[in-house]
């Protein structure tokens, strides 16, 4: 390879490179899987870098590469798979009537580090929107839409692209946008979505910052008391892969006293994840001693009340994501947040 073509390759790679986390965020919202939309992106940069002789201009690259990866995503949706949360798909159990049953792992709405989707903007609206749109509730609308309708939402309501836009990204005409949009936004509407009225603000003000230290203190400490007065009386617990979840206080702290009583003792280290204060629980290791990956926690908060509980417990996929130690020593009592 000549100098100069090894020169062209590298900047090649530099140009596609800055769109993996926007892309990445994108490919996520369609497929509802983080590792399923690292893939997707992967793969779109394989294709451009490829196919990147017959790239006339006629569009920008940013375009280009929409088209892409909305391919992709397309691609990898014709199996109908539609990722869910525990309350999408049955009833709320009773404590006294508790099971952990687990999913197979392509059942499931996935956590995502706020890093690997949400790129750097100074713009503090256009960062609200984006994260507004990665939380579990947005996040589990989505899925109800068919995946042609979801890329319109996405690209018209989350990226602001123009019908035209979309229109030529897609293939098809603005009226037939405006209408998928219009559809979209009807079964939005029609679905009510626990979790949709978590509010957070960007950065956390000193209220919702007392809140998450007070629930740190009281999970590490195990207290149901302190922790009772934390959450919302209708506050809602779920725990993938398991499809079992709970509603209201008496049955989440009943939980942890029972079934969840091995999480007493943990340790908590603050996450940003889709767009929400979320925690990294590590419990006592009774074998190797110090802690031990347990959940992914996140968070959903409003009026001053923690409204939404989730954990994603398949930590040997989510920590390494994360960028998180697999293992805590019992000294340490602090990590960095991970990426």
């Amino acid at each position: 390879m000549s100098d100069g073509t090894a020169t062209t390759t590298t900047d090649l790679d530099v140009r596609l490179e800055k769109h993996r986390v926007e892309l990445t965020g994108y490919c996520y919202r369609m497929l509802g899987s983080s590792f399923e939309a690292e893939d997707a992106v992967q793969d779109t940069m394989v294709r451009a870098w490829r196919s990147y002789d017959k790239f006339e201009g006629r569009s920008s690259l940013r375009s280009w590469l929409y088209r892409i990866a909305t391919n992709v995503c397309l691609d990898m949706l014709t199996a109908g798979n539609k990722r869910a949360r525990p309350m999408d798909l049955m009833e709320s159990t009773p404590l006294a009537q508790a099971a952990l049953s687990p999913r197979p792992d392509n059942t499931w709405l996935e956590p995502m580090p706020d890093s690997r989707v949400l790129p750097t903007t100074d713009d503090p609206a256009e960062a609200a929107v984006a994260k507004e749109s990665v939380r579990l509730a947005f996040m589990a609308a989505l899925q109800q839409l068919p995946p042609k309708q979801r890329a319109v939402l996405i690209l018209r309501e989350v990226l602001a692209w123009k019908a035209s836009e979309v229109a030529e990204l897609l293939g098809t005409t603005v009226a037939s946008v405006n209408s998928a949009l219009q559809r979209a936004r009807a079964t939005l509407a029609e679905r009510e979505q626990p979790g949709a009225e978590a509010t957070v603000s960007d950065p956390l003000d000193e209220e919702q910052q007392k809140l998450l230290d007070r629930y740190v203190a009281a999970f590490e400490g195990y207290d149901m008391t302190a922790l009772t007065a934390l959450l919302h009386e209708d506050a809602i617990m779920t725990m993938p892969p398991f499809d079992l979840w709970l509603t209201g206080v008496k049955d989440i702290t009943g939980f942890m006293t029972t079934l969840g009583a091995p999480c007493a003792n943990s340790r908590l280290m603050p996450v940003q994840v889709n767009g929400l204060p979320g925690f990294a629980q590590y419990k006592p290791d009774p074998e190797a001693g110090g802690y031990t990956p347990w959940a992914v926690q996140v968070l959903e908060i409003s009026d001053g009340r923690i409204t939404g509980f989730h954990c994603f417990l398949d930590t040997k996929r989510w920590f390494p994501l994360f960028g998180l130690p697999l293992h805590l020593e019992a000294e340490t009592d602090q990590v960095e947040e991970g990426v």
